[in-house]
């Protein structure tokens, strides 16, 4: 550093951390965890009295969503009133989806730091208007630890889709989002709750390329 004429400021540096706040979360040997003060900001928000306040809490509330399972299904009740020509009329709906997602993050999970060493899991799961997918792996003490939640609401189209379809969509989903961690993986295991995706997996005429 001395020959680069790069120099510490002391009264800067921390030692020994037990962990460093890094873009929006802190990182430490256990994994990453969300900000406890965005946590506390969105879960002490006021039921929002119109369209902008809703924009301006779903803006906090969106930057979390890879702590919150299915994100994309407990917010849709709500985005729909951010649609065009939709009238502001917030019904016990959506006080619930509300609710729901600030119960969400305040038990938000302390995020497994991806291990590549380890073999990754993906587990999938699909709605009648939403899919959803965890990236999970198995930590040294073989407890399973989530890595990341992903989640999308589905296109009127695909809202048309049989089950097993919306199924197979959210497999598909999951493989694009994670696919940094999967690709050049030997094997890695896609869990989904749907029987039927066995037969499904055979059909030779899938809606879905």
């Amino acid at each position: 550093m001395r020959e680069n004429e790069l120099y510490a400021n002391l009264k800067k540096c921390v030692f020994c951390a037990p962990d460093i706040p890094v873009f929006g979360c802190y990182v430490s040997k256990s994994g990453v965890r969300a900000d406890p003060e965005k946590i506390s900001s969105i879960g002490s928000w006021p039921t929002p009295k119109n369209q902008a306040e809703l924009r301006q809490w779903l803006g906090l509330a969106n930057y979390l969503h890879k702590y919150t399972k299915d994100y994309a299904g407990l917010i849709q009740p709500m985005s729909s009133l951010l649609k065009k020509d939709v009238a502001w009329n917030w019904r016990p709906e959506h006080q619930d989806a509300f609710d729901a997602v600030k119960k969400s993050l305040a038990s938000a999970p302390v995020l497994m730091l991806p291990d590549t060493s380890r073999p990754f899991h993906v587990v999938c799961d699909a709605s009648d208007f939403a899919v959803g997918c965890t990236l999970m792996q198995f930590d040294a003490e073989g407890g399973e630890r989530v890595v990341t939640y992903q989640s999308r609401q589905m296109k009127p189209a695909e809202k048309n889709y049989p089950v097993h379809d919306k199924e197979i969509l959210a497999m598909r989903y999951a493989l694009i989002q994670f696919r940094l961690y999967l690709l050049g993986e030997q094997t890695f295991a896609v869990n989904t709750d749907h029987a039927s995706l066995r037969m499904a997996m055979k059909s030779p005429h899938l809606l879905i390329a």
